[in-house]
């Protein structure tokens, strides 16, 4: 039976939520505090850049099973189901900012009538949902609701594909009521066949943080011997390709680079390393991945000196800003400590992005915007790759040449082919490639 639902927050995570929730046939309000940003939703326009949301966005309000409002009273009254959604940004020490949470939890505990069930999308330490539960016992002592923790595992540029093709679906609840509930709020995955992890508040919101850590330590892993690789003279793709070749290892986040960034992995790391000191848990290997990762950034600008001499004076040409491909995020993008390094050092810079400009330009206003890979090449001293996305694998290299006063090339994610560089008459340097 289609439930009554209102997700708060309608950031990456909750309107990904909304827009899916609603395709499954619920009846879903999208709430966020911020006026602009609701009234674009109720134009029909996505806030983010994410393939495939405007499709489902407009789909779902033309049916009328989508519905977007800053009334998180109203909003809370009627629900069945309240998804929260809101941001858990970093503090200065690392740790998860939990005050947006606080005030959701505040907003239900006020105004929930009848039965309801309250699901922490938002990421959380351990203990949140429990400290939730206790919050709304005390504001609502007579209230009927369940806590449920269901954690999100979407990937930026393929949120929507993972939202509706999860490798897992977990679930963090203590009643059979709030199970119930559940498998009907994702009934139409459970006639897919999706795995279902049925568990505890606390092995649910774990979950989360484990999978993210091991991704971001695979990640450093593959970095660290690349940088070995550079060193003696080896070749990392074939290194890493070998290794998945092994059914134990899988060839998956073996890609070497300039390090990870984003929204999950930085942040989350953090929080691993913070719930393990408080509790006395020796998290070294989570600490040394953090920094290994801020290293292996600062190491894209070492190698550019080694290529280039001093860079002052230089103009480099900036390929990608956003953190990966296919999003315009750009939080903890490694292209920030590339281009804030490369400014300290008196280089002057011409990027291009084919989405994250404009976010970047707020962080980054000196910064010269072009419309173009190849406008930003005009007059470089030297061009640096520094996202993946797929446009850069296709680069006229002769035409690069011609537009750039020095032929050099830093290629971060390792997306030319070595042979057509060398055959253009670059001085090139990858990761990991010898």
């Amino acid at each position: 039976m289609a439930k009554e639902i209102t997700v708060v927050g309608t950031g990456y995570v909750g309107l990904i939520a909304a827009v899916g929730l609603a395709d499954f046939g619920n009846q879903v309000t999208g709430v966020d505090l911020d006026a602009d940003k609701i009234k674009m939703l109720n134009e029909g326009k996505s806030p983010i850049y994410e393939a495939g949301i405007g499709e489902f966005l407009n789909r779902n309000m033309d049916s009328e099973r989508l519905t977007f409002t800053t009334d998180i009273k109203t909003s809370v009254k009627k629900a069945d189901v309240i998804f929260i959604a809101v941001g858990t940004p970093e503090r200065e020490d690392g740790t998860p900012n939990l005050d947006y949470v606080d005030a959701v939890v505040n907003s239900i505990g006020e105004n929930m009538d009848g039965f309801t069930v309250i699901v922490t999308k938002s990421t959380v330490p351990v203990g949140t949902n429990r400290r939730i539960k206790t919050m709304l016992t005390e504001l609502k002592p007579d209230g009927d609701f369940e806590v449920v923790s269901n954690p999100e595992f979407l990937r930026e540029g393929r949120a929507v594909e993972d939202f509706f093709h999860p490798d897992r679906t977990v679930i963090g609840y203590e009643t059979e009521r709030a199970k119930d509930v559940m498998f009907e709020v994702y009934r139409t995955l459970n006639v897919t066949s999706v795995p279902f992890v049925w568990c505890s508040l606390e092995t649910a919101e774990l979950i989360k943080y484990a999978s993210n850590a091991f991704l971001a330590t695979k990640i450093t892993f593959i970095n660290q011997m690349a940088n070995l690789a550079e060193t003696v003279g080896a070749d990392i793709h074939m290194i890493a390709k070998s290794m998945g070749m092994d059914g134990r290892i899988s060839p998956y986040f073996l890609h070497p680079g300039p390090g990870y960034g984003g929204s999950c992995f930085p942040k989350d790391t953090k929080a691993v390393v913070d719930m393990g000191d408080k509790l006395g848990v020796d998290m070294s290997l989570i600490r040394s991945v953090i920094s290994a990762n801020e290293a292996q950034k600062v190491r894209m600008v070492v190698k550019l000196e080694k290529l280039c001499g001093n860079l002052k004076g230089k103009t480099a040409a900036v390929l990608g800003l956003a953190f990966k491909q296919q999003t315009d995020d750009i939080r903890e993008s490694p292209a920030l400590t590339i281009i804030k390094s490369l400014e300290e050092k008196g280089c002057h810079i011409q990027a291009h992005d084919p989405k994250a400009m404009d976010n970047f330009e707020k962080e980054f206003p000196h910064v010269l915007y072009c419309n173009t890979a190849y406008d930003a090449c005009k007059n470089a001293d030297v061009l640096i790759i520094a996202t993946e996305w797929n446009e850069y694998r296709g680069l006229d290299l002769e035409r690069v040449s011609e537009l750039m006063n020095e032929k050099v090339i830093l290629d971060t994610r390792n997306l030319l082919d070595v042979a057509y560089v060398k055959k253009s008459g670059f001085k090139y340097q990858g990761v990991g490639r010898g």
